[in-house]
C-alpha cells in the first residue's frame, strides 16, 4: 500500500514538473487515498496485536 503511495507521488511530481496538471492532480489524490487508507490498516493491526491461536 506504501508502494502505491510513493510511486502516485513521484508520477504527480513529475507530471507537475512538465505541466500536467490534470494527472498531477488526479496521482496526487489517489496518493493522499492510499495513504490514508494505509494509516487506517496499520493503527488497525497495530491495536488489534498479534494473538496466540486457541488452544
Amino acid at each position: 500500500m506504501l508502494s502505491y503511495t510513493v510511486t502516485f507521488l513521484i508520477i504527480a511530481l513529475i507530471a507537475g514538473a512538465l505541466g500536467f496538471s490534470g494527472v498531477a492532480g488526479a496521482s496526487a489524490s489517489i496518493a493522499h487515498v492510499c495513504f490514508v487508507l494505509f494509516l487506517i490498516l496499520f493503527l488497525v493491526s497495530f491495536i488489534s496485536g498479534r494473538r496466540p491461536p486457541a488452544v
